[in-house]
């Protein structure tokens, strides 16, 4: 007990003397004697200018230094200023070994932070060349091996050093930064930042305030933060409850409007757990507004995510109008007004699936899953929709004529004033496409594309390793059906295509009229498709295509033209007459049509059109030059039967199988009703051959007339019935 007594007296002993020294200390020693020294060894040590214009000044309860007015030049150029620091803590805190700081306060600092324009920090100046540490010092660390890490069972369950601190207040705070090289300047400033009552375990108060500005974009931020933390002894545990921030966005970046954010909720994290978590957590800007609670389990490569996400209802064009960016000019005024999203967020560790998701965009309503592999960046996408008008979000038509395109003169040279066209560049991106792995399902009740009305889509498209497919890409269209197959293989420089297409009894009327206002062609069409095609630029994929497309057309007909038209003005031309009809009407039924385009490049072929006409049949080929919009095709209407009540376009025996040219000639975007006409300069060659088969035949039946009035009797007098017979019909053979 002795021992017990004597050692306590002598640790009191020990404190009294500490007291006493600091307190001696305080008393008799004026650290503004020291100033002059203190200078000096910052300026021997550094590169900096060292200035303590300000008091210095301590005391011991609480034991406490304050710094007044104090600047630091570097190069002669300011970079650190400082009005006042202050540091207090309790003296009997450090006794205990809970160390107790009263208060902390920083006031007035200004740092200006440059580089120049050969990209060095002044901060990088700070210490002399050569000066950092001597490569001696750096091998010797280098070598000498971590100390090993002391197991917790060998601590002897030692507690954590507590801390308490009463009060931490910065004010007036500003850092300033510059490039020289870019002239980008960052400027944060009025940085104010309070905090009382700190203790590990607890519940402590924190407000945070700031001005942010930069000059590329523009952009000036004014914020205040509140809320309350709390960290435990271990530090490994953290919380923030109550968050209510605000801020204010001004300058060019947002249009220069005023715009303002907030963020309000909870957050949690325990690293020890590796779990974190957000709840009633809720972001807005101007009028966009995000919900989120959300859980996190493990912060490794294989997160376990839970929680919910949504976005409240919003009107994107008010939202764009807000912050102050250029409107989204669309066909539809009224589309862009109503948008919102809401999904739950789960799925199993290193994937995040989003369930029950939901898309709403004006009228259309989008439902389904999103996955997403975060190790391999794997989507497997599934979303429904019920219908949606593309059309409506389109620009809208401009009235003004288009441009016309600039000629060039015999030497290819552009013409004076001509605009060179840019050059091409690639359509995909292949290494990006080679790291895909998609795995997309699709689906839409009703879609309108280019006025198009199509229905009941379904879509599948998946990637893997640069190979992607769409199988199928099918729906209704115009009381038909479609399906078509694509696959891409961009696994080479030089992708390659192969479209496959089946289409089954589409109205075509209906479709070309609302696809481009064309009545040309009316009927059920019936086509496959086969194509292929290499490259990555669009000349590429034209000049490279190959394939067949078969088609039929049943029941239908050709508007804005009436073949019968043309083919009675034949007619009247090889019977010497003139038509007397004048309502011919605008179109040409046909019960079948059928044939086979081939694609070579830019160039379509078609050799083995056929058409059953009333009265007549069509037959036709010729070519359409893609790159150029042109069309050459000739066809011709062979007369079979009576074709039409005009006398003048009766068929005589003459007429009858003569085949009336048409020609179709001009650009395939034009009138369609000036496409074709008669082909009067290949007629007169079908009339000379008319006539002289006319001709032929009137002499061949004078011949036989003359051999059946003038020999007739008496071969029949000489010979028998047969024999005449035979002999008379050699006779008439010799003059055919």
């Amino acid at each position: 007990m002795k021992a017990l007594r004597y050692l306590l007296i002598a640790v009191v002993a020990v404190i009294v003397l500490i007291a006493a020294a600091v307190v001696i200390a305080t008393m008799v020693l004026d650290p503004n004697d020291y100033k002059p020294q203190i200078e000096k060894i910052v300026e021997k040590k550094t590169n900096l200018d060292l200035s303590l214009n300000g008091d210095i000044s301590w005391s011991f309860i609480p034991i406490g230094l304050e710094v007044n007015d104090v600047e630091a030049k570097l190069d002669g150029d300011q970079f650190v200023k400082l009005n006042l620091l202050r540091a207090e803590v309790d003296f009997w805190s450090l006794i205990s070994m809970s160390p107790a700081v009263d208060t902390f306060t920083l006031d007035g600092l200004d740092a200006r932070l440059v580089k120049n324009k050969q990209g060095q920090g002044n901060w990088e100046r700070i210490m002399p060349e050569g000066e950092t540490k001597p490569a001696d010092e750096q091998a010797a660390q280098k070598e000498e091996p971590a100390p090993a890490e002391t197991p917790a069972a060998d601590q002897g369950g030692s507690e954590p050093l507590k801390f308490n601190v009463e009060e931490i207040a910065i004010t007036n705070a500003q850092v300033h930064y510059s490039d020289q090289g870019t002239g980008q300047s960052v400027t944060l400033d009025d940085f104010s930042l309070n905090a009382s009552d700190i203790t590990l375990g607890q519940t402590f108060p924190l407000s945070l305030g700031f001005h942010f500005a930069t000059n590329e974009p523009e952009l000036d931020v004014v914020a205040q933060i509140k809320a309350q933390l709390n960290a435990n002894e271990a530090l490994n545990q953290f919380q923030m409850q109550d968050l209510d921030s605000s801020f204010e966005l001004k300058g060019a970046a947002v249009g220069g409007k005023t715009v303002n954010a907030s963020f309000t909720g909870n957050a949690a994290a325990n690293l020890e757990q590796e779990t974190a978590s957000l709840s009633d957590f809720v972001a807005k800007l101007a009028g966009l507004e995000l919900s989120a609670n959300l859980n996190v389990a493990g912060f490794g490569d294989k997160p376990k995510l839970d929680g919910k996400l949504s976005v409240a209802e919003f009107s994107i064009r008010d939202l764009m109008d807000t912050l102050g960016q250029a409107p989204i000019e669309t066909s539809d005024p009224d589309v862009l007004k109503k948008a919102s999203f809401s999904t739950d967020i789960g799925g199993k560790p290193g994937q995040v699936d989003l369930n029950n998701l939901q898309l709403k965009l004006d009228d259309t309503t989008f439902k389904g899953s999103f996955g997403l592999g975060l190790a391999n960046t794997a989507i497997d996408l599934k979303l429904k929709g019920d219908k949606i008008n593309v059309d409506r979000y389109l620009p809208p038509k401009s009235d003004q004529p288009a441009a016309e395109t600039a000629s060039s003169d015999d030497s290819g040279a552009p013409a004076p004033g001509s605009t060179k066209a840019p050059p091409e560049s690639d359509l995909l991106p292949l290494d990006t496409l080679r790291g895909l792995d998609l795995d997309v399902d699709l689906g839409l009740g009703e879609l309108v594309a280019s006025n198009l009305t199509i229905t009941d889509i379904q879509s599948k498209i998946s990637a893997k390793n640069g190979l992607i497919k769409v199988d199928p890409f099918a729906g209704k269209l115009y009381e038909g059906d479609f399906n078509v197959q694509a696959t891409l293989d961009a696994r080479k420089n030089n992708p390659t295509w192969k479209i496959t297409e089946r289409a089954n009894n589409i109205q075509t009327l209906s479709l070309l009229t609302d696809l481009a206002d064309m009545k040309l062609l009316s009927g059920a069409a019936n086509l496959t498709a086969d194509i292929t095609t290499q490259g990555n630029r669009l000349s590429a994929l034209r000049s490279n295509a190959k394939g067949d497309i078969k088609f039929n057309l049943d029941k239908g007909s050709f508007n804005k033209m009436n073949l019968t038209k043309m083919a009675c003005q034949g007619i009247a031309l090889a019977n010497q007459e003139s038509l007397t009809t004048t309502d011919w009407g605008d179109s040409t039924p046909f019960n079948d049509m059928h044939g086979v385009l081939k694609i070579d490049g830019n160039t379509v072929k078609n050799t083995d059109l056929t058409a059953a006409l009333a009265g007549m049949e069509l037959k036709g080929g010729g070519t359409v030059d893609l790159a150029k919009s042109d069309l050459d095709y000739e066809a011709g209407l062979r007369v079979v039967g009576e074709i039409h009540r005009d006398e003048a376009c009766r068929v005589t025996k003459y007429v009858e199988n003569v085949v009336i040219p048409v020609e179709c000639r001009g650009d395939i975007s034009g009138d369609p009703a000036k496409l074709c006409s008669f082909d009067g300069s290949r007629f007169r060659d079908t009339l000379k051959d008319m006539a002289a088969n006319a001709a032929k035949k009137k002499a061949t039946e004078e011949v036989n007339k003359a051999i059946d009035e003038k020999l007739g009797d008496k071969l029949n007098e000489k010979l028998d019935k047969d024999t005449s017979d035979k002999v008379k019909g050699a006779l008439k053979g010799l003059f055919k």
